[in-house]
């Protein structure tokens, strides 16, 4: 492992960086968190099958019937790992890190799906009095402290990145904290303005990060997403506005262009209850955005969407999977049924084109 930088508000020992790199394939054996709690294993091999959630946290039946339907494929086709975009604590994030919410909205909806879930926090996990604001970003802290005391959660700090495996990834995945860029309130913590130190870290660790990565296949994936149809709109027009620091998420849209775009394959992000493969490429150097936020709720698509999609669907739950392989990544979309939990196989997109190392 190594350490990106140290966070001067971690909270506990073992909270660690805010940023750190993570070489897959170390951890072929079962590995043992900080807290003493046996973790499942991270993969080493070259094909993997990730399962993507987003927006899941209510504890509701609603996500109790998505999960369900995501272990009964989990068990059918194998999974490798787990890709949790935010939003995983409803409403306003854990109070505490041992908080009893972490049970009720991630652990028992998710048993059975015992690979490593990397997460990453959403608005509605840094959030105070106002639910979903994003304005309480020590907040994130108690999801980053849990990453030593569960077996699935894996958030070794606010931003990380992970490849997969050690020796000549197969894929390498980056995962960022968005929400101080794109509050509902201002940030009063001036570590977390969208200009503060927080962000400028963030930013550098990415860049470095996207042009040492040697992966054949590179994924950003954040809780806010750059280009969507859902009701949240576009990075830089959230909302319908664009003027502020914070609420129109133009920093947001400021970091995907000038760090992400042409840099890696893959966009991925929740904040919008949709499902949406968008044809993104040509406007963002050969990057395509994937919106997965319907675990638990559903939205509705924006009066006048903006973006190209090869599908997307706007009032059902559901999830993805990505089965990533040296020469292709194919994106599969599942619906599901609240009453059933029974999933339906809605959607492949194949993706061979790879960008230039």
């Amino acid at each position: 492992m190594r350490e990106q930088g140290i966070s001067r508000r971690a909270m506990l020992a073992g909270v660690g960086g805010v940023g750190t790199a993570v070489a897959l394939g170390a951890f072929g054996r079962q590995a043992v968190a900080d807290g003493g709690t046996a973790r499942f294993p991270l993969p080493d091999k070259a094909e993997l099958t990730v399962l993507l959630t987003g927006d899941a946290g209510t504890g509701e039946p609603e996500q109790f019937a998505v999960a369900a339907a995501a272990r009964k494929l989990c068990e059918e086709r194998g999974v490798d790992l787990a890709i949790g975009l935010g939003d995983n604590i409803y409403e306003n994030g854990p109070e505490e890190v041992l908080d009893d919410e972490f049970r009720t909205k991630f652990e028992e909806p998710n048993q059975g799906i015992d690979v490593p879930w990397m997460m990453v926090l959403g608005n509605h996990d840094t959030s105070g009095i106002i639910p979903g604001s994003g304005g309480r970003p020590s907040r994130g802290d108690h999801e980053v402290a849990y990453h030593d005391h569960s077996a699935r959660w894996y958030m070794p700090a606010r931003y990380y990145s992970v490849a997969v495996p050690q020796q000549a990834p197969v894929a390498e995945f980056f995962a960022l904290d968005t929400t101080p860029l794109s509050s509902y309130v201002l940030q009063t913590d001036p570590e977390y303005h969208w200009d503060g130190p927080f962000a400028r870290r963030q930013r550098e660790w990415l860049a470095d990060s996207l042009a040492a990565s040697r992966a054949r296949w590179k994924f950003v994936f954040a809780h806010h997403p750059l280009r969507n149809n859902g009701t949240h709109g576009n990075a830089g027009a959230y909302e319908g506005i664009t003027c502020g620091d914070y609420l129109s998420g133009k920093h947001v849209k400021k970091l995907y262009e000038e760090v992400v775009c042409g840099k890696a394959e893959f966009i991925l992000s929740g904040h919008d209850h949709t499902l949406q493969i968008l044809d993104t490429g040509a406007e963002c150097g050969g990057t395509q955005q994937i919106v997965c936020g319907a675990a638990a709720k559903t939205k509705g698509r924006a009066s006048e969407p903006e973006n190209k999609a090869f599908w997307e669907a706007y009032d059902t739950l559901g999830f993805m999977t990505l089965s990533i392989s040296a020469d292709r990544v194919v994106t599969d979309a599942y619906t599901v049924d609240p009453e059933t939990s029974a999933y339906t196989h809605a959607y492949r997109h194949t993706r061979t084109d790879r960008l230039a190392a």
